[in-house]
Order: C-alpha cells, then sequence, then structure tokens
C-alpha cells in the first residue's frame, strides 16, 4: 500500500512556498488515510516536514527563497512524503536554528494541537491555576502538551498517565507531577491526587471513558479530545463540564481568517526550543526515506507501543 511513483509538481498557489522536504515524522493520521484509502488510486501522504524553501508563489511575504521551515500541511492538499511539497506559508514556521531538520520534523503537528488545545480551546494562560490531565501523556502530542504547560502554565497541576515505567519515566523528564497509570482504575488514582476532581482533561483515547471523565472532572470542568470520541456524552451534563474538540486541520480545510495563528505559534515554539524551554520528541529515526521505511514506520504506530515520534529523513 506504499509505492514508490515518480509525480508532477503541484503549481503553486499565490501564498504558497516549495519547499525541498529534508525529513517528514509520521502521526496516527497518516495511519488513518492510509487505511482508510480506496485500493486504487494514488494519494500522497504525510503531514509534518521541515526542509528549505526553493521556490515562492506570488504574494508570499513571510518567506524567501533559502529559508528553512517546519510545519504540519494541511489535509486536503497532498501530503510531505514528497520531495517538493507546496504549502500556504500560513501554516509555516521557521525552523529551530538549534535543530537539525529531522527533529524539528518531529514537532509541528504535535506542537500545533497541543497549543491549540491548551490554549485556544481551555483559553488557559500564565495566570491559570488548577490540575490538569492529560491522558495518553507518552504519545506525540502529550510529549509536547506537558512541556508547554510546564514552560507557560506555572500554576497548573499536571497529571499525566502513563501505561509502564517506561513511559512513567518518559512523562516525568517532560514536566509531569504525578503520574498515572490509565490501566488500574484510573478514577481511584486521580481522586487521590484531587479529591474535588481535575479542572480539565485532555485525551487522545476518549472510546467508552466518559463515564469515567463524568467522575474525575470537577463541576464545570472541561474536557478537550483529539480523537473520534465518543457518541454520547450525556453523562458530562450534571456537572455542566464542556467536552471540545480539537481538530488542527480546521484552519486550513476551512482558511479561516485567523490562519496565520498557525505560523504565528510555530514561530512561539522555535523560540522555546532555542531557548531550551522545549525539546523534541523523537525517539526513533529511520533512513533513507523510502517506501519501505515509511511502511517500517506505519507499523510501529499500529502497534501502539511508540513513545514520542517516529522521524524519516534524507531521501535515496
Amino acid at each position: 500500500s506504499l509505492v514508490t511513483e515518480q509525480v508532477e509538481v503541484p503549481p503553486l498557489g499565490p501564498h504558497d512556498p516549495l519547499v525541498e522536504v529534508e525529513a517528514v515524522s509520521v502521526n496516527p493520521v497518516d495511519v488513518k488515510l492510509r487505511t482508510g484509502s480506496p485500493s486504487a488510486g494514488l494519494r500522497v501522504l504525510g503531514f509534518d516536514a521541515a526542509g528549505v524553501v526553493r521556490e515562492v508563489g506570488s504574494q508570499v511575504s513571510l518567506f524567501a527563497v533559502g529559508d528553512e521551515v517546519f510545519y504540519a500541511g494541511a489535509i486536503n492538499r497532498p501530503g510531505t512524503n514528497q520531495r517538493l511539497h507546496p504549502v500556504d506559508e500560513r501554516i509555516v514556521g521557521r525552523k529551530p536554528h538549534s535543530l537539525s531538520f529531522a527533529d524539528a520534523a518531529s514537532l509541528p503537528l504535535t506542537a500545533i494541537t497541543a497549543w491549540e488545545a491548551l490554549f485556544d480551546k481551555l483559553a488557559l494562560t500564565a495566570d491559570s491555576t488548577g490540575t490538569l490531565l492529560i491522558i495518553g501523556a507518552s504519545g506525540g502530542v502529550g510529549s509536547i502538551m506537558l512541556q508547554l504547560a510546564r514552560e507557560l502554565l506555572p500554576g497548573v497541576t499536571l497529571i499525566a498517565t502513563a501505561s509502564d515505567d517506561e513511559r512513567a519515566a518518559w512523562v516525568r523528564g517532560l514536566g509531569a507531577h504525578h503520574v498515572v497509570n490509565h490501566r488500574e482504575d484510573l478514577a481511584g488514582q486521580v481522586q487521590a491526587i484531587a479529591p474535588d476532581g481535575v479542572h480539565w482533561l485532555f485525551t487522545a483515547h476518549s472510546e467508552g471513558q466518559v463515564e469515567t471523565y463524568a467522575r474525575i472532572v470537577r463541576p464545570f470542568g472541561q474536557i478537550v479530545a483529539i480523537d473520534d470520541g465518543p457518541r454520547d456524552v450525556s453523562p458530562l451534563k450534571a456537572k455542566s463540564i464542556t467536552w471540545h474538540w480539537e481538530l488542527m486541520f480546521t484552519r486550513s480545510l476551512f482558511q479561516t481568517p485567523d490562519l496565520i495563528e498557525q505560523h504565528r505559534l510555530l514561530d512561539r515554539v522555535a523560540e522555546l526550543v532555542d531557548a531550551g524551554r522545549v525539546r523534541p520528541t523523537t525517539t526513533q529515526t529511520l533512513t533513507p526515506l523510502t517506501a519501505a521505511t515509511l511502511r517500517q514506520a506505519h507499523e510501529l504506530l499500529e502497534s501502539g507501543r511508540t513513545v514520542g515520534k517516529v522521524v524519516l529523513h534524507t531521501w535515496e
């Protein structure tokens, strides 16, 4: 299902730089799109990328030829698993100077998702106080969310879930104040830490969990989910708990007026990285970037055992 093909370079839109891709990473959305694609036809997958601008569209103003960039692409355009990739400059950031292309490629999709969940959906600020529970904290998004919250939300207590000692050590290293095992009485463990319930809950794995969430989130609390979620959230009603969806592709998919906010937040993330306050979450690097190594990366994600991000770089 993953093959090598020669395709034409798509024409540039007015706001598109053409990026020579140096590295990519693989996310669950890649696996989801691959497994849901029809057997006939060709789709170029890939979202996270880091590379060098080689050409610019007629209205590009944020970047110039030779600039090093990183970004997470758009779900309704061809993906980044190709050498030359056009992308709207308003969802592109300056690559952190301190990182290799491979490490930079580990960050964009998860950083955008974590940032929008924390600051757009939950509306947290530097003055916020309370407890945030991050379910699936050792995954790509959770690994960045922990760092952003620890650095930018000093008044927020962070509870992370991890299913084994390796993952527990990983999330503690990223800033978790408390670690619980989501496979062993999640509600009981969380209530022991936050008897009145948590203020905010982030989840990457919400299916079948709403009744548990209703127990551990305090009245008027908030939940933000990035998976497809449950079909019934009625157990949350009695406590007036708010449910948010976070999809980082919404801005690009609908060309919202605030599209450039993704450019700005990626630049902010790059500043945090270069200041040593946020680190990349690369845990496995595959090379070169081929159909075979992409298949290997997809298999790693499908195993459900990955920690952090799987990155691919250099071409044959």
